[in-house]
């Protein structure tokens, strides 16, 4: 999961990986996964996920999850590591989209799938196969995303009854609207990035 930076890469260099992110525990523990170099992608950083998979350990084995703006898909790919039984990304960027592809294949992982499409677009009806049990939700910063996103989950059958859902949002916007039906587990905040896991009380 990743943020949208400023800055504009050159041809030459989105061309390639740029790096990599690295799948902290599981049966991939340790593996490194490239990442691309597409219009400044950064992946959320390995100490917000160790925090994040710490809280969500006890529900992920077996669990169905959706990384909706996937990026490097740090955040699913650990999911998949820990032992989700299912998980789907969501990325509008072809190049990032490409990677995450090679990178499941990489991996041998067939319990997952890459939507290439924008995020509100697939949220916008209900989901084909089934609500999703952890819900991962790290919009670009400043685009004014995060509560379409939050509301179409809610309101378009996306969430399983009692669904955890992660939102990393940047520190300044601490007054998005959630749910009435969510509450607030755990929160915390590093350097410019505030993270919440709620859960959904909706039966």
């Amino acid at each position: 999961m990743v943020k949208r930076a400023n800055r504009k890469s050159s041809s030459a260099h989105a061309s390639r990986g740029a790096g990599s992110v690295r799948i902290i525990a599981g049966r991939w523990r340790g593996r490194k996964l490239v990442v691309q170099d597409a219009q400044g992608l950064r992946p959320t950083t390995d100490r917000v996920k160790e925090t994040v998979f710490n809280w969500l350990s006890p529900y992920l084995p077996g669990a169905r999850c959706l990384d909706v703006f996937a990026g490097s898909g740090g955040l699913g790919f650990e999911s998949l590591s820990r032992g989700a039984a299912w998980t789907q990304f969501c990325e509008k960027n072809p190049a990032a989209a490409k990677q995450l592809r090679d990178n499941l294949a990489q991996l041998g992982a067939e319990n997952a799938q890459v939507d290439s499409t924008d995020a509100l677009a697939l949220l916008a009806t209900p989901p084909q196969n089934g609500p999703f049990d952890v819900v991962f939700v790290d919009p670009p910063f400043h685009q004014g995303l995060l509560n379409d996103t939050l509301a179409a989950l809610e309101n378009n059958g996306w969430l399983a009854p009692g669904a955890c859902i992660y939102v990393e949002a940047e520190s300044e916007l601490d007054d998005y609207h959630v749910p009435g039906s969510w509450h607030c587990h755990r929160e915390k905040r590093a350097g410019q990035v505030n993270f919440r896991l709620y859960f959904n009380d909706k039966a």
